[in-house]
């Protein structure tokens, strides 16, 4: 008896220990779980590339993925998922194109803009500008647009109709609310997983270089306006140029003088480009 009863004192000394690390563990996983998942933090894209990188921008027609092309700039509700896996599987980088001032009738979420933040027509490919003074009505709209982006596996985005201040928008906007509400542009994408590009928007290159990762122009030889580009470059951030008239033999030596990646492109953005030689 008394044999049996130094084993039950000893096995109950000896399984405390045992039962104590397991409710510690056990304390310890619950805890893992239930903490938030961590934010990604976007590498600034592209990523440490100091060289051009030739690149396409197809807004129109069936998309070409066999490009030669390390870049794409395309639309997030047109291309597939299928179509972006297959250039992820091509060692592709894939960048948005998000409106994020302007907005037009056959956008899937046009619905989702209340008439008081509607302005005039006029903003790039036919939309109607916004008041981007509104920031608590746009960015829920806007989220969810780069949540499609990053849903689609797109790596970067390029916000274009954000120079509503320098056209006839509708409304009173002023250097300074531009500005505030690009640079939120730029902070929403990030938290999104996304790297943030500027569009056109020349005007405020020099304020707003350190707040984006790199700049999609459209004609600044034809406007003579590729020097104001330079704080992008000077950065070692990418300039992803495209011009529509003219000779690629005469405007890249411009261009590629600049570090611009550039090319030669039809205005309705199809699958046809002639690039600049790098």
């Amino acid at each position: 008896m008394r044999s049996r009863s130094r084993w039950d004192t000893n096995g109950r000394h000896r399984a405390a220990p045992v039962l104590l690390t397991v409710v510690l563990l056990a304390g310890a996983l619950v805890g893992c779980r239930s903490e938030p998942p961590r934010p990604v933090v976007p590498e600034p894209w592209p990523g440490g590339v100091t060289r051009p990188q030739p690149w396409q921008w197809q807004l129109s027609g069936p998309l070409d993925v066999t490009v030669e092309a390390d870049v794409f700039l395309l639309d997030p509700v047109r291309t597939t998922a299928a179509e972006t896996t297959e250039l992820r599987s091509r060692g592709r980088r894939l960048i948005c194109l998000v409106s994020a001032g302007s907005f037009t009738d056959q956008d899937v979420d046009a619905a989702r803009f209340p008439t008081p933040v509607r302005g005039r027509s006029g903003a790039p490919r036919g939309g109607t500008w916004l008041d981007v003074r509104q920031w608590d009505v746009l960015e829920p709209v806007l989220a969810d647009r780069l949540r499609l982006c990053r849903g689609k596996r797109f790596e970067a985005v390029a916000f274009t109709a954000v120079d509503g201040y320098a056209h006839r928008s509708g409304f009173p906007l002023d250097f300074d609310a531009q500005l505030r509400f690009n640079r939120r542009l730029a902070e929403l994408a990030r938290s999104l997983a996304l790297s943030p590009g500027l569009v056109n928007n020349v005007g405020q290159v020099a304020a707003l270089a350190p707040d984006f990762d790199f700049a999609v122009n459209e004609e600044c030889v034809r406007l003579r306006q590729c020097d104001r580009l330079l704080p992008f470059t000077e950065a070692g951030k990418p300039v992803l140029h495209v011009e529509y008239a003219g000779s690629t033999a005469d405007f890249c030596v411009t261009t590629v003088g600049y570090g611009f990646a550039s090319m030669r492109k039809q205005r309705t953005l199809d699958a046809w480009r002639a690039p600049c030689a790098y």
